[in-house]
């Protein structure tokens, strides 16, 4: 290091490593097709790991990008207490943009290919109990009874999502062309631009259809568009607001644990396995790419059926 090199700031990325950034954001949305958030996410942590790379020596470059400095980053975040399973993410996100250096040619070989992820403890997803799930959409049919535009809205957003299993941002980004009610079919846009069909049952068409009838008209003006689901202002819905009205609905059902919409999801997947759905049709319906993570749905249906064995078995 020269002795006239200006002290790194931690967490400040020098001009000439940041100015790599834009390129490999327009990568990674134009020819990887990520969404928004992955993005972000991805930018984020390479930003990381070239203010890391800065921090320890000021005057290097990409070229300094090695296994120990890839090592040393996530040895940096493993210290100040982050997750395994975020440390496994950031591991994937590194590999990425080492990657996309070399193939650029802005370094001579890869060191993320021998980058080891930590392996990252999975945890079992709370989910409700069926008889749980049913007494949530009662009582959001029971509020929507009296036809108030923002109750039959939250209706709709509960039993859609425990119906058809997709997530918040597929929820909020539903138009009213993607909505098959006779087929009772939603046409949802996934991960990775990836459009699936996925189909819902007679309670959701019922609650599509009072939205569309008496909630969504009262809502509706010219910043509406084709949304589906409608703020009070009128604009689309967003996910922060959907998943409060997903805890308000949880918490009128005793017992219930404090579930998100991604707790809906992962309850939907559980009953359906339970109900003696193929997994394979499953990971479909949710929109997996790996069927291991829809296995995940298989452990918490064997840890519930041993609680329930442990409990009533006289030999348990």
């Amino acid at each position: 290091m020269s002795s006239h090199a200006k002290r790194q700031e931690p967490g400040e990325v020098p001009a000439r490593l940041a100015a790599h950034l834009d390129a490999y954001a327009e990568y990674l949305s134009l020819e990887r097709g990520r969404s928004e958030h992955t993005v972000r996410a991805y930018l984020a942590d390479a930003r990381s790991l070239l203010a890391h790379l800065a921090a320890a020596s000021p005057d290097a470059d990409l070229e300094d990008i090695d296994l120990r400095a890839l090592r040393s980053w996530l040895s940096a975040q493993a210290s100040a207490g982050v997750a395994r399973t975020t440390l496994a993410r950031r591991t994937a996100a590194a590999r990425t943009f080492t990657a996309w250096l070399t193939r650029t040619r802005r370094i001579p070989r890869d060191p993320g290919v021998r980058l080891v992820a930590p392996k990252a403890h999975r945890t079992l997803p709370a989910v409700l109990r069926q008889g749980q799930a049913a007494e949530a959409m009662q009582a959001a049919e029971s509020g929507a009874a009296q036809l108030e535009p923002i109750a039959v809205r939250d209706r709709l957003i509960v039993e859609l999502l425990y119906a058809s299993g997709i997530r918040v941002g597929e929820l909020c980004g539903l138009d009213l062309d993607d909505v098959d009610l006779e087929r009772r079919v939603l046409r949802v846009l996934g991960k990775g631009n990836k459009q699936r069909s996925v189909p819902f049952g007679a309670p959701a068409a019922a609650a599509v259809d009072a939205w569309l009838t008496s909630g969504r008209p009262a809502l509706v003006n010219e910043r509406s568009g084709r949304a589906l689901l409608l703020g009070r202002r009128g604009g689309r819905i967003d996910q922060r607001q959907a998943r409060s009205v997903v805890h308000e609905v949880l918490e009128a059902v005793p017992g219930a644990p404090s579930l998100g919409p991604h707790g809906l999801r992962h309850s939907a997947a559980t009953h359906l396995l339970e109900g003696g759905a193929d997994l394979r049709v499953v990971q479909e319906l949710l929109g997996h790419s790996s069927l291991a993570t829809t296995q995940l749905y298989t452990h918490v249906s064997v840890a519930r059926l041993r609680a329930v064995h442990d409990q009533a078995h006289p030999r348990a």
